[in-house]
């Protein structure tokens, strides 16, 4: 009896060497994204951190990415604080790239994808090159929900200047009060940029979000200064 235990034990240990050694097939979960693959050739393409990007067998433009990040894509740091000359050298290199005028002759579908990127770079640009727009993405990318100007309802010094502003604007037209005025905005915005830039830095973004509302206000009354100003 005790040699069939022995010998049964035995078995037991080989069967385990073997499920062991035996090569173990690859998990794919159904999150798992399928093998990107190019277009017009076939060919997989490897991981595409940079945007645009080129099939490099037939070095067909591949699509934008569904949700691509815009400070990679423009090759940027994930920061409040932007070099607006690197980024503006990065708008124009990538649209050297990928404008429509150099896809004329490429087949229908790659010159809708040039015409994708080419808006997605013009997006990105606006989008960083802007403090506003800028601070809301970031907030966008860390999952804050946006800045509302109702997040400033608290600061009643605060609503009671963007009140008497306003009311400057609607009275009658005069090119001085404008000056002031546009001054004033300007002074305003460069001041709140700094302070963004302070919150985000201390990550801070709550206070990055409140400041940001206030970004808003002071947008506002910069587009109702420029109707003003157009000649009736």
């Amino acid at each position: 009896m005790q040699a069939a235990l022995r010998q049964g034990l035995g078995r037991a240990r080989w069967a385990l060497r073997v499920s062991e050694a035996a090569p173990r097939p690859r998990c794919v979960g159904p999150g798992s994204p399928p093998a990107l693959r190019c277009w017009s050739c076939g060919n997989p393409l490897p991981g595409a951190e940079g945007l645009p990007h080129f099939c490099p067998g037939c070095r067909a433009l591949q699509p934008p990415g569904p949700r691509p990040d815009l400070f990679r894509l423009m090759d940027c740091d994930r920061s409040f604080r932007v070099d607006a000359q690197q980024l503006q050298r990065r708008f124009r290199s990538l649209q050297r790239a990928v404008h429509p005028d150099r896809f004329g002759q490429r087949p229908p579908k790659e010159q809708y994808y040039s015409e994708q990127h080419s808006s997605l770079i013009n997006k990105a640009y606006e989008t960083l090159l802007n403090p506003l727009s800028r601070g809301l993405y970031l907030l966008e990318l860390h999952g804050v929900k946006p800045a509302q100007e109702t997040d400033c309802d608290g600061d009643s010094v605060f609503l009671t200047e963007i009140m008497e502003i306003n009311e400057k604007l609607a009275e009658p037209k005069n090119e001085d009060i404008l000056e002031e005025i546009e001054t004033l905005i300007k002074v305003k915005q460069e001041e709140l940029t700094k302070e963004v830039t302070a919150a985000f830095e201390r990550d801070d973004l709550q206070e990055a979000k409140k400041l940001l509302a206030k970004m808003k206000y002071f947008a506002n009354l910069e587009d109702k200064l420029k109707n003003k100003k157009i000649p009736s």
